[in-house]
């Protein structure tokens, strides 16, 4: 299947590793040219070779901090100089501090909302006016199962994520007439380097081995196993897609089926 992605420009935030890394390595693979972007200008740059090694696509690698509003500009900025336009963008970030409410200084936070909120509506307002003269953009964001179902331990990202979520369903409503379509992707448990501190972190307090905390969180996704990062890069790459040009204002579980609700 064509994806109608070849030589479109995609940007992607907080792709040196994980989930950005996977869905900037699999919008690559579909012929896409890519702006990415980290705050660690080495990884950024290693990466930005290995995908190129991969796929001969071709890739320009950006050091910024998406909590930092000239750090986005200039990671926009640069799609333009290089590329004309965007087309695609893919909104990441690492996770907020965890903590528990009485311990979480109003500095952790500030911090929080400037990383997991800001980013994405900076990111959205910065490409938008691009992709409405052209009549034509895709806005994916990663966010969490915690948007859906919150997590206790996690409880920054609980309160901020479900915002996303709204602004996925108001940009949606506004932006469809345009050819434009948000919408956001809500992963379950993904080995990632993010999940293993995390599960790392968690299986210290149980008397675990890292190992063992993965395999028993794994009991309780009916998949039976968590899930891979590029299997969230693919979702990205599909809802950025001409195929899902009437995928719209969705925010979809990839989980394994952890989410108990009805979604």
């Amino acid at each position: 299947m064509d994806l109608g992605l070849r030589n479109k420009v995609a940007l992607v935030a907080a792709a040196s590793q994980g989930l950005g890394k996977a869905s900037a390595m699999s919008l690559a693979q579909e012929g896409a040219r890519l702006v990415i972007c980290s705050r660690n200008e080495q990884s950024i740059r290693k990466t930005a070779e290995e995908i190129r090694a991969k796929t001969g696509a071709t890739v320009v690698p950006v050091v910024a901090d998406v909590s930092k509003n000239e750090d986005i500009t200039s990671f926009v900025q640069t799609a333009i100089r290089e590329f004309g336009t965007v087309h695609v963008l893919v909104n990441n970030a690492g996770g907020p501090p965890t903590g528990h409410i009485l311990k979480v200084s109003d500095e952790e936070w500030a911090k929080g909302v400037q990383l997991t909120l800001m980013s994405v509506i900076r990111c959205i307002r910065e490409v938008l006016p691009y992709m409405e003269k052209q009549q034509w953009g895709r806005i994916v964001s990663i966010v969490s199962i915690a948007a859906k179902q919150p997590i206790n331990e996690l409880l920054i990202s609980s309160t901020l994520r479900p915002g996303i979520l709204g602004l996925t369903k108001v940009l949606s409503n506004q932006y469809a007439k345009d050819n434009i379509t948000v919408n956001t992707i809500c992963p379950g448990l993904i080995l990632t380097n993010r999940q293993k501190e995390l599960s790392a972190s968690r299986a210290s307090e149980k008397n675990m081995t890292m190992e063992e905390y993965l395999a028993d969180s794994a009991k309780a996704i009916p998949a039976g196993r968590l899930g891979r990062p590029e299997e969230i890069g693919d979702v990205v790459t599909f809802l950025a897609s001409e195929q899902a040009s009437y995928i719209n204002g969705v925010n979809l579980l990839v989980d394994g089926g952890s989410a108990r609700g009805i979604h």
